[in-house]
């Protein structure tokens, strides 16, 4: 048997003891992972400016305090949600229990990406945590420094027959998949994706798929241009525009690109300063591959860059970069950008707008900006995503009681809060029945008779329902 048998059989002997079920038992590893995080708190923010030269203000709000308050909302609500839910009922099930119990899977595999290496990390293991499962956790070697932290601090916090950490790069990752879990959940890219689902299916093992696209920004009617470039610019280069719901292209009319781009210029000057590269605020690209497609991005663009460009390889820096007169068959418009580059494509019609967005895969997020309410829901009614945010970018994902996930080509499932707790339940159907009411029972065994067929479909019918106990 391989070490990661081992480790799986490790984990199957301790979720079939029932170690993992009482509520208690799940409250107390939440509770410890809190601990590590305000216990470590310094050194995970150390890590990560290691990694990708996070500056210690997006850290402590993406990285750590976003997992404390999923914490936060997991520990105040498990007891409500481990509670049994009931259903209505039909005249023929009166008299029995009717609920939905939710019980944990088994042992599950969570493999973490490199761009927010704690936070889409830990956010899916407490969903796994309250659920009541056992876990693998995988974090991306390309986060190096978070990588070792996370495995050295779970095993201090975290019950080790419970939860374990396994590491190395894709082929570690390959030889992992080989074997059976109850879940996988993958945060990553789309080709990625394509492998994990490929094998799960030898397993029939069911995933979770937080994958990405390109979120659009629709900019449209009246609009507080300063307060606009306010929030468009802050959510594109957080974290260097390295996040997976990053507004990825602006759509707009060209008097709003008029207005919009001096705006620009002026707030990445408020925020980074003259010279970006000096200021202590903007991240850095995370590997040189990374850097290189981005600039190769840049070099195919057939767009005018009007502000940034500058870059520097030894540093992994690219400049926060605005690409004008960006057509819709752009190498800009050929993949997600996943970096600090904002094209801004000009179409005069809201509609038409609309038709680009959805001629092409259904994004993880779709953003509108505009003081017109009929515009940001015309947007929202005729456009599919996984999230919606209008005059603002990023946060919606931040609120537990949202769920955050994809659609189609940008992601399958979702988790956050309560719908993390889902994610890692099976919901089974419960009927809890005794021996009374058999001459009811009766009207369906044979002899069939057209009297007992009307009789049962009258006690059967779902406009013969009863209260919920």
């Amino acid at each position: 048997m391989d070490s990661h048998g081992r480790v799986l059989e490790r984990l199957r002997s301790a979720f079939s003891s029932g170690i993992t079920l009482p509520e208690e038992f799940r409250r107390t590893q939440l509770t410890q992972l809190l601990s590590m995080l305000r216990d470590n708190e310094e050194r995970i923010i150390k890590a990560l400016h290691q990694d990708l030269a996070k500056p210690k203000f997006e850290s402590a709000l993406s990285e750590v305090d976003i997992v404390i308050n999923e914490l936060h909302h997991a520990i105040s609500n498990i007891t409500s949600w481990m509670q049994p839910e009931y259903v209505a009922k039909n005249l023929a099930t009166k008299l029995d229990d009717c609920f939905v119990r939710r019980e944990p899977l088994g042992v599950v595999l969570i493999i973490g990406p490199w761009n927010y290496p704690l936070q889409l990390l830990l956010v899916p293991l407490v969903g796994a945590i309250a659920a009541g499962n056992c876990a693998v956790i995988k974090p991306s070697e390309i986060s190096a420094a978070t990588d070792c932290l996370v495995a050295e601090l779970i095993p201090k916090y975290l019950s080790q027959d419970c939860y374990t950490v396994v590491r190395g790069g894709s082929e570690q990752t390959k030889a992992l998949l080989q074997n059976r879990f109850d879940h996988i959940f993958y945060t990553g890219s789309q080709v990625v994706a394509r492998s994990v689902v490929q094998a799960a299916s030898v397993h029939l093992t069911p995933v979770t798929l937080e994958l990405g696209g390109k979120c659009p920004c629709f900019i449209y009617g009246r609009i507080n241009i300063q307060a606009a470039a306010h929030r468009l610019l802050w959510a594109k280069f957080f974290n260097a525009g390295q996040s997976c719901v990053a507004p990825d292209y602006v759509l707009c009319t060209e008097a709003t690109q008029k207005a919009l781009v001096p705006a620009l210029s002026t707030v990445l000057e408020e925020f980074y300063g003259k010279e970006p590269q000096k200021s202590p605020d903007l991240a850095r690209i995370v590997s040189d591959r990374h850097f290189t497609r981005l600039m190769k991005l840049l070099e195919r663009t057939k767009g005018k860059v009007i502000i940034g460009g500058e870059s520097d390889q030894d540093s992994k820096y690219i400049a926060p970069t605005v690409v004008v007169d960006v057509e819709e068959d752009d190498a800009l418009m050929s993949e997600e950008i996943f970096g600090p580059i904002l094209p801004i494509l000009t179409v005069e019609e809201l509609e038409k707008s609309i038709e680009l967005v959805n001629s092409n895969e259904k994004p993880l997020a779709i953003y509108v900006f505009s003081d017109e309410s009929s515009i940001v829901k015309t947007v929202m009614k005729n456009t599919s995503s996984g999230g919606f945010c209008s005059n603002d970018g990023i946060v919606h994902m931040t609120l537990p009681g949202l769920p955050f996930g994809g659609v189609g080509a940008s992601g399958w499932g979702s988790y956050h809060g309560r719908w993390g707790f889902e994610t890692f339940s099976h919901r089974r159907a419960c009927m809890l029945r005794g021996w009374a009411l058999e001459r009811l029972n009766g009207l369906r065994y044979p002899p069939y008779t057209e009297d007992k067929l009307k009789w049962l479909r009258w006690t059967t019918s779902a406009q013969n329902s009863c209260s919920l106990m």
